[in-house]
C-alpha cells in the first residue's frame, strides 16, 4: 500500500481547514451530507437518461450509522462513486472541485440542484476525526477503491471489496478533552439535531438508526426497539406551491421551526427572479419575544443555498426597523466562501434585502387596510422599532416607514396614522399639532393644549421618549409641518386677539423683566400668553430643543454630567385671577411679587414633568404664603 502526500500547498490548506477555517466543528456533518447529495445527483440525471443505471428517485438515499463501540460515524450514500482518478483528483488535490466541473458541465437541466462548489468540505472531517476511510465504487466500474488518511502526513488509496455503487465515508472520531466532546456526535439526538439545523431540505432521504426503548407499567426500562427513520423533511415548504399550502401549514411551520408559542399575524412567501433569484418565507410574529428590547436580541433570517442552511442568522437581509422579522431566504445564487459559512461578495445579499424590506412593508400596509384591529395589535408591539428607524437613520428611511406610524390622538380613543390626520386636517390648517407627555391623561390636562383645542385642531399624542426626536427628524407629513402645542410662537390668534396680547404686554412688560431677573438664567423670557384660556401658567419654548426633549436627554445617564436646556420662556394667563393678584404685587411688594414667580415656575415645571431644583424652597414659600 503506497503512502501518498499531500501536494505543499495542500498541506497548508488542510491544516487551514483544521484549524481556522470553520467557525463550527458540527459544520462537517453538512458539508458531508451535501457531497452525498451531490453524488447522488449525478447519478440520478444519468437515469433520466440511461435506462441501465436501473434506479428510481424514490431509491436514492443517504444512511448515517453512529458505531458507538468503534467511536466511528459512517455516513453511506447510493449515488454515482467515484474511479480511482476521481479520487485522486477530488480527494488528493485539495480545492478540486467535481461537483462544479458536473455542475458547469452541458450535461444537467434547469432542475439541477448540485450543491457543492469546492472540494475541501469534505475536509472538514478532520476537524473531528483522527483517520477518515472513504471506501467507494463508481457506477460502470467493477472494481472499488478505499482511500484513507489520517491529515495532513498523506494518504494511501487501494482496492477494496464493495458489492454495491456509491460512496462509504468512515470518521474515526478523536478522543474527548476537556474542550471538546467529539463522543456527542454518536448520540442519535444530536445526529438528527444537526440533520435537522443543516440538512433539513437535502431533496433525498437522510436515514438513520433510532432507539426506543419500552418501559413496564412499573416506569422501568425494558426491550430497546430499533428502527432506520427518514429524519430530514426534504421538500422545502417554500418550494411548494402556496395554492397547496393552508394557514395551518405556514403556522405549524413557524411555530415548529422558530419556537413561537403563538401562531404569526401574518406570512409572506415569495419567489423573485431577476438580479437576484431566491425563494422567500417571512412572518411577522403576534407577539413580542421576551428579549426583544433588550441588547441580547440578535435579528437576522435563516439563509439557505439550495435548501442547504448557510447562516442562522443573516443580519444583512434586515434593516433594523424590521428586526422583529421571522424566516429564511433560499438562493442559489449565493457567493459562498471557501467555508459555505459566510459570503465572498454583498452585492447579492443588498438586493435580496431592498426586495425584502419592499415586500415587509406592503405585508403590513396590507393588514393595516383589511385587519385594522390586528395591526394595532401588531403596532403596540413592534412600532416602537419604526419610530427609531426614522431617527436613527436621519430620516433616511423615512419614505418607507412614515406611513406605518400611529399615535394616539384627541380626535378619537383610537390610533390614528398621519395620512388620516392630514385627511381631516382644516382648510386653514398650516401645521400637524402634536403634544408631548408619559400617558395620554396627562396631554389631555396640559394647558398648552387650550388654545389648539378650541380652535378645533386636532392634536397628535407622543407618549414614547423617541417619538418626538422622529418627528424632528421626520420633518414634515406629504409637506405639511409638525408643531408641538408648546412650541413658542403658535400664529393661531387673530388679528384682534394679536393686537389686545400686544397692548396689555405692553402694559406689564416692567413686571416681565422684573420676574425674569428674578429666575435669572432659568428662564429666557416672562411674557404674556396667547395660548392659555383657563390655567394661569405654563412653559413653551423655541429654537431646536424643545421641552420634551430636555427631559428625555437629561434622563439619559450618559448626560448627568453635562445637562441640556431648552430656551423657555414662562408664559402667563392675562385672564386668569392670578395675573391681576401678580400686577398688584408688583405695584407693593415685589418681595412677594418674587416668591409668587419662583411658584409659578415651580408649578409650571411640575406640569411638565420637569423634577424640581430645590423642593425645599418650594415647600418654605407655599408655607409662608399659607401663613
Amino acid at each position: 500500500m503506497e503512502q501518498k502526500q499531500f501536494k505543499s500547498e495542500s498541506k497548508r490548506l488542510l491544516e487551514m481547514m483544521i484549524n481556522s477555517i470553520y467557525t463550527h466543528k458540527e459544520i462537517f456533518l453538512r458539508e458531508i451530507i451535501s457531497n452525498a447529495s451531490d453524488a447522488i445527483d449525478k447519478l440520478y440525471f444519468k437515469s433520466l437518461t440511461d435506462t441501465s443505471v436501473g434506479m428510481n428517485k424514490e431509491d436514492f438515499e443517504i444512511l448515517i450509522e453512529a458505531d458507538k463501540e468503534n467511536r466511528r460515524l459512517i455516513i453511506r450514500d447510493n449515488g454515482i462513486g467515484m474511479t480511482k482518478d476521481e479520487l485522486e483528483n477530488n480527494l488528493g488535490t485539495i480545492a478540486q472541485s467535481g461537483s462544479l466541473a458536473f455542475k458547469t458541465s452541458n450535461e444537467l437541466g434547469d432542475d439541477s440542484q448540485i450543491i457543492g462548489q469546492f472540494g475541501v468540505g469534505f475536509y472538514s472531517a478532520f476537524m473531528v476525526a483522527k483517520e477518515v476511510t472513504v471506501r467507494t465504487k463508481a457506477y460502470g466500474s467493477e472494481q472499488a477503491y478505499e482511500w484513507k488518511s489520517e491529515g495532513v502526513e498523506g494518504y494511501t488509496i487501494d482496492e477494496c471489496d464493495k458489492e454495491s455503487v456509491g460512496t462509504e465515508i468512515i470518521l474515526s472520531l478523536k478522543e474527548d478533552t476537556d474542550d471538546e466532546k467529539y463522543t456527542k456526535y454518536l448520540d442519535q439526538y444530536q445526529i438528527q439535531s444537526l440533520v435537522k439545523k443543516y440538512s433539513d431540505y437535502i431533496r433525498f432521504p437522510i436515514k438513520t438508526e433510532v432507539e426506543h426503548t419500552h418501559y413496564d407499567e412499573e416506569g422501568n426500562p425494558g426491550e430497546v426497539h430499533k428502527e432506520i427513520k427518514v429524519i430530514n423533511s426534504m421538500l422545502p415548504l417554500w418550494k411548494k406551491n402556496k395554492s397547496e399550502l393552508t394557514d395551518e401549514d405556514y403556522t405549524t411551520f413557524y411555530t415548529d421551526k422558530f419556537g413561537d408559542f403563538y401562531p404569526p399575524a401574518a406570512h409572506i412567501h415569495t419567489h423573485t427572479e431577476g438580479s437576484a433569484t431566491f425563494d422567500a418565507l417571512l412572518f411577522i410574529p403576534s407577539k413580542t419575544p421576551f428579549d426583544y428590547y433588550s441588547k441580547d436580541f440578535e435579528k437576522g433570517l435563516q439563509l439557505y443555498s439550495s435548501g442547504v442552511m448557510i447562516m442562522e442568522r443573516c443580519a444583512d437581509l434586515i434593516p433594523d426597523y424590521f428586526s422583529f422579522v421571522r424566516g429564511l431566504v433560499d438562493s442559489e445564487d449565493l457567493s459562498l466562501n471557501i467555508s459555505r459559512e459566510l459570503l465572498q461578495h454583498d452585492r447579492q445579499l443588498k438586493i435580496i434585502a431592498k426586495t425584502l424590506e419592499k415586500s415587509i412593508k406592503s405585508e403590513l400596509v396590507k393588514m393595516m387596510k383589511n385587519d385594522r384591529e390586528k395591526y394595532e395589535e401588531f403596532y403596540s408591539n413592534f412600532g416602537l422599532q419604526f419610530k427609531f428607524g426614522i431617527y436613527q437613520s436621519y430620516g433616511a428611511n423615512r419614505d418607507i416607514l412614515k406611513d406605518l406610524l400611529m399615535f394616539n390622538s384627541s380626535f378619537s380613543d383610537k390610533k390614528t396614522t398621519l395620512d388620516e390626520y392630514v385627511s381631516r386636517m382644516k382648510e386653514d390648517q398650516e401645521y400637524i399639532f402634536y403634544a408631548c407627555g408619559d400617558s395620554v391623561k396627562r396631554i389631555e390636562s396640559l394647558p398648552q393644549t387650550e388654545l389648539v383645542k378650541d380652535k378645533g385642531y386636532e392634536i397628535l399624542y407622543f407618549t414614547d421618549e423617541v417619538d418626538e426626536f422622529a418627528i424632528k427628524v421626520l420633518i414634515d407629513y406629504n409637506g405639511k409641518k409638525f408643531k408641538s402645542v408648546s412650541d413658542n410662537d403658535l400664529n393661531l390668534e387673530t388679528t384682534e386677539e394679536k393686537e389686545e396680547s400686544k397692548k396689555q404686554a405692553e402694559e406689564s412688560q416692567d413686571m416681565f423683566t422684573f420676574m425674569k431677573e428674578t429666575l435669572g438664567d432659568k428662564v429666557n423670557e416672562v411674557k404674556l400668553s396667547s395660548r392659555l384660556k383657563n390655567a394661569p401658567v405654563c412653559l413653551s419654548s423655541s429654537g431646536a430643543l424643545s421641552l420634551d426633549m430636555e427631559k428625555v436627554l437629561n434622563a439619559m445617564p450618559q448626560n448627568s454630567d453635562k445637562q441640556v436646556k431648552a430656551q423657555k420662556a414662562l408664559e402667563l394667563n392675562g385672564s386668569h385671577p392670578i395675573f391681576a393678584k401678580l400686577k398688584a404685587l408688583y405695584e407693593s411688594d415685589k418681595d412677594m411679587l418674587a416668591k409668587y414667580t419662583k411658584l409659578l415656575y415651580s408649578q409650571a415645571l411640575l406640569i411638565e414633568g420637569i423634577s424640581i431644583e430645590d423642593p425645599v424652597e418650594l415647600s418654605n414659600m407655599i408655607c409662608d404664603l399659607m401663613v
